[in-house]
């Protein structure tokens, strides 16, 4: 049993990426990869999967963001999770 736990602990941590930020960083916000959802201007195949870059103006948790967004997503929440944050 231990071998097979640290055999797929093994698996699992070549996926894992220690990622932290600081103020003022720029980063990429990731947007919905679901087909068929309308999100910032277009859909389908060719539709962006990461916008921005955009500024990190403080961090709200241990794994949360808050982003300065531009007027035209003022709609959207500006707090990110980590997972949905990509450095530039």
């Amino acid at each position: 049993m231990l071998a097979a736990q640290s055999r797929q602990k093994s698996y699992a941590d070549v996926r894992r990426r220690e990622l932290e930020f600081e103020v003022g960083d720029q980063v990429l916000l990731k947007v919905s990869p679901t087909k068929g959802v309308v999100r910032f201007g277009t859909k389908g195949k060719l539709s962006l999967r990461y916008i921005g870059p955009f500024s990190i103006v403080e961090r709200v948790g241990i794994l949360a963001y808050r982003l300065e967004l531009p007027e035209s997503m003022k709609g959207v929440h500006d707090v990110f999770h980590i997972s949905m944050l990509r450095k530039y």
